[in-house]
């Protein structure tokens, strides 16, 4: 999304009970179950979700005992999300699991011979993108759309009148105006919540207005004509028993709602040794330090890996024309400095190696506050920017 002239920029969300993030949730709770027990645990799992139905593919190399737990976690994190209904139970869900050992011929390439050989899990190229539109440093269409969504599963989940009768799959849609490159205002919402059957879609649309009003900046709503909440009519057939999902269709949800580039890799059920997560959490985490630090207003940064290779093989930033007299050149090769990202040196800087990962699943990996007793979202955080406006200083 280029940052000068006037448009318009849209930008979508999906709540936990979509059935794609219910598959993302449940891949995560597999990840999180064995890095609970063994932190150098390799993980790969793949989930697909369908009426009544769940099913885990894909690869681990971990404790054996762990795979006796699988089923009851899906269970437990499926009840979780709030699904107890005929097409689709935590109680009554058949779960079947096909995890595999991780392949021999990956392993050899990833596992390192001594301290700093361990290679990266896979190619491809990971990007991180950090703006100054909202406080969290996110593009500010998707920063309310998931935010929208969040306020109605809180509103959904502890029983306010706000939430009462709304079911757990919804989506959002936000577009904003822009002017000179900033956001000024909305020009549409669009909301479509699965709900209790007999409700009137009068009620919900009352409900999802006051949610909106709440989370938009003053005067930001959009005009009345521009409101559309559930505008097919009637969703009470939702989730997996509407639609099948699968882990990792919402990478764009995930990240940066099509503001910046993406790699294309998923994150969920992918241990940290998985670059296409762990250098996208890495790849933000400069970014955001770089605009923290106030060195630009934008910053897009792209790494690249080859599969058992440890070192980056580049290291891009863009500035998009906002940066204040910084060399993008000198500045990608100072954050290889600041910052060790080989696949070992990304896990120890940011923690990785540890359960944190379901609450990831939903609502976007990024922009989300870190939770102390979690120490999650370790990404998040900007203490890397004083660092950065020191080495350019030099």
């Amino acid at each position: 999304m280029r940052n000068h002239g006037d448009f318009l920029f849209t930008s979508e969300s999906v709540s936990e009970g979509h059935p794609d993030k219910v598959a993302d949730r449940i891949s995560d709770t597999v990840l999180d179950a064995y890095l609970e027990v063994e932190p150098e645990a390799r993980v790969a799992c793949e989930t697909m979700v369908t009426t009544n139905r769940v099913i885990l593919a894909g690869e681990v190399r971990g404790p054996a005992g762990v795979a006796d737990t699988l089923i009851d976690r899906a269970r437990a994190a499926i009840e979780d999300i709030g699904y107890d209904q005929a097409g689709f139970s935590w109680k009554t869900a058949d779960i079947t699991s096909y995890l595999h050992e991780q392949s021999a011929d990956i392993a050899q390439g990833v596992d390192s011979a001594g301290e700093k050989d361990e290679g990266a899990g896979d190619q491809g190229i990971m990007f991180g993108f950090a703006t100054r539109e909202t406080p969290e440093l996110m593009p500010a269409p998707l920063y309310y759309a998931q935010t929208i969504l969040e306020r109605v599963r809180d509103y959904r989940k502890s029983g306010d009148a706000r939430g009462v009768g709304l079911l757990p799959d919804a989506k959002s849609q936000v577009t904003l105006r822009y002017v000179d490159g900033k956001p000024v205002g909305t020009t549409s919402v669009v909301i479509s919540t699965q709900h209790a059957e007999g409700m009137r879609q009068n009620t919900i649309r009352e409900m999802m207005r006051e949610v909106v009003r709440e989370v938009l900046p003053e005067g930001w709503m959009c005009p009345e004509h521009e409101f559309y909440v559930n505008p097919t009519g009637n969703f009470v057939i939702g989730g997996p028993d509407g639609d099948a999902g699968l882990t990792g269709r919402k990478i764009i949800v995930d990240t940066y709602g099509g503001a910046a580039p993406h790699g294309g890799g998923a994150f969920s059920g992918k241990d940290p040794t998985k670059v296409d997560r762990s250098a996208a959490y890495a790849a933000r985490y400069l970014a955001k330090n770089v605009v923290a630090a106030g060195l630009a207003d934008r910053c897009t940064i792209q790494l690249s890996y080859a599969i058992g290779v440890s070192k980056p093989l580049s290291v891009y930033v863009d500035l998009d024309g906002s940066g204040h007299d910084v060399d993008e050149m000198r500045l990608g090769a100072l954050l290889n400095d600041v910052m060790d990202l080989s696949p070992r040196g990304i896990r120890k800087h940011l923690r990785l190696n540890r359960p944190i990962y379901v609450k990831t699943s939903a609502y976007g990996h990024f922009g989300r506050v870190p939770d102390p007793a979690l120490d999650n979202f370790t990404w998040e955080q900007t203490d890397l920017a004083e660092a950065l406006k020191s080495a350019l200083n030099r």
